[in-house]
C-alpha cells in the first residue's frame, strides 16, 4: 500500500411500513421516468472527451452536456413520489433506462409496455451518442427515477411543481412481457448488458 486508504460504511435507519422498493410495481399503474435518460453519462463524456467533441460541437453545447451532472440526486423525486403514492421506485443508473425497465419488471414479476418516445431525453445526449456510436438508452443515467404509480398525470404535475421534469413513459402488465414500441417497431427488452459508457474504455487509456 503506496497511500492511505479510508474505507467509511454508513447505515440508515427507517419504518419498515415507509420502505418502496423496487419489487412493488402492479399490473394497470403507470411508469413514470424522472428527468433525461443518459443524464450522467452524457456529463462524464462531456468533461472526459471535451476536446474530440469540440470537433464537432461549440463550447456552449459542452457546457451544457457538462451541467447536467447538478441533477444527479434523486432524493427529491422520491419525496415527491412517496407522497403523491407510488408501488414501486428504481434509480436508474448503469444500463440506462433499458437497463432499469428490465430490472424493475422482473424484480416485480410483471411485464411493461413503454413508448420510447415518451422517454425523455436532451438533444445533447443524443448527439454525443451519436458522436461515439452509443446507445442512450442503455447510457448511465443516474438522476434519473422510474416510478410506478396509479397517479401518473398527478405525480409529473407535482415534480413540475417542484422544477424537476418527468413524464409518464408506459405502463406496467400482467405477465412478463417486456416491450418498446417506437410507433409500429416493436422491441422486446432482454437482459442488461455492459453499459453503454464502458465502450468508451479504449477511447480512456
Amino acid at each position: 500500500v503506496s497511500q492511505p486508504i479510508i474505507t467509511v460504511t454508513g447505515v440508515g435507519k427507517i419504518k419498515k411500513e415507509e420502505i418502496t422498493t423496487t419489487a412493488g410495481l402492479k399490473p394497470g399503474h403507470e411508469l413514470v421516468m424522472t428527468k433525461w435518460a443518459g443524464l450522467e453519462g452524457t456529463a462524464i463524456l462531456a468533461n472526459d472527451k471535451e476536446e474530440e467533441l469540440l470537433t464537432r460541437y461549440n463550447r456552449d453545447f459542452i457546457a451544457g452536456a457538462k451541467d447536467m451532472i447538478q441533477y444527479i440526486s434523486v432524493v427529491k423525486d422520491a419525496k415527491i413520489a412517496k407522497k403523491v403514492g407510488v408501488s414501486g421506485m428504481h434509480d436508474i443508473t448503469e444500463g440506462g433506462i433499458f437497463g432499469a425497465l428490465w430490472e424493475v419488471a422482473e424484480a416485480s414479476n410483471v411485464g411493461l409496455e413503454v413508448d420510447l418516445k415518451k422517454i425523455p431525453i436532451k438533444q445533447e445526449t443524443i448527439e454525443i451518442c451519436e458522436f461515439f456510436d452509443l446507445n442512450p438508452y442503455m447510457l448511465m443515467s443516474s438522476g434519473c427515477l422510474l416510478i410506478g404509480t396509479d397517479k401518473g398525470n398527478e405525480l409529473v404535475d407535482r415534480l413540475a411543481e417542484e422544477g424537476i421534469p418527468a413524464a409518464v413513459i408506459g405502463k406496467i402488465t400482467e405477465g412478463h412481457d417486456k416491450i418498446v414500441t417506437n410507433e409500429e417497431e416493436i422491441r422486446f427488452l432482454d437482459r442488461p448488458r455492459t453499459d453503454e459508457i464502458y465502450k468508451m474504455e479504449e477511447l480512456w487509456k
